[in-house]
């Protein structure tokens, strides 16, 4: 019988997981404005004892030009210890990494070598919008149903937008969220508070220009 234990970055608490070990490496977007050469996922040691501290030791480029890569995030975290939908054989392994501009989303695995992620899937913009009905993924959490992805955009790129789910082990879109979006039309990001079935979502701000006497 093999005894299935949480991924050790799990916590079940944020008491604990601010008692644990920092972490040594942070993954950061870099993009072109220009949108000539691919966007790249770098590396950065944030080791305080390493020789290599705050240098950037690795980059993965997109395989295509003009993604915009944004907001990104894990395919399993915490919540997956959530008592109403356990999960806890997930690992926070997978980067779910989407381009806001190309509504394209890469998958890279950063196992078994965190310097050097690799891109494992990429799920283009046709099966979101097919699937989901949305465009322009801009956050990305990891929660106890999947991955939640709020996107600023419908599958015409315009508004409303909204928030889907993918699978977090086959990153398959599993389809549109909510079932009332309410009144929010320029759906931007989103957070939970698991404890007590709420989710907060935020509108992008409709900017009106000040008359000047």
């Amino acid at each position: 019988m093999v005894a299935w234990t949480p991924d050790p970055s799990f916590y079940p608490s944020p008491r604990m997981a601010m008692k644990a070990a920092p972490e040594t490496l942070a993954y950061v977007a870099a993009f072109d404005p220009d949108r000539q050469v691919p966007d790249v996922l770098a590396v950065v040691d944030v080791d305080p004892g390493s020789k290599s501290y705050s240098s950037i030791v690795a980059s993965v480029a997109m395989p295509n030009v003009g993604d915009e890569l944004h907001h990104f995030g894990w395919n399993a975290c915490s919540s997956c210890l959530c008592p109403n939908a356990p999960h806890p054989h997930s690992q926070r392994r997978y980067l779910v990494v989407p381009g806001l501009r190309s509504s394209r989303i890469h998958i890279l695995d950063t196992k078994p070598d965190p310097k050097n992620p690799k891109i494992v899937k990429v799920v283009e913009p046709g099966d979101v919008a097919d699937r989901a009905g949305y465009t322009r993924p801009h956050t990305v959490h990891c929660g106890p149903e999947g991955i939640y992805v709020a996107a600023l955009g419908n599958r015409e790129g315009k508004g409303p937008g909204g928030i889907f789910l993918m699978d977090h082990e086959t990153f398959e879109v599993r389809g549109q969220w909510e079932m009332d979006r309410g009144p929010q039309y320029l759906a931007y990001d989103a957070w939970w508070h698991l404890g007590h079935d709420t989710l907060v979502t935020s509108e992008w701000v409709r900017l009106i220009p000040l008359r000047t006497v």
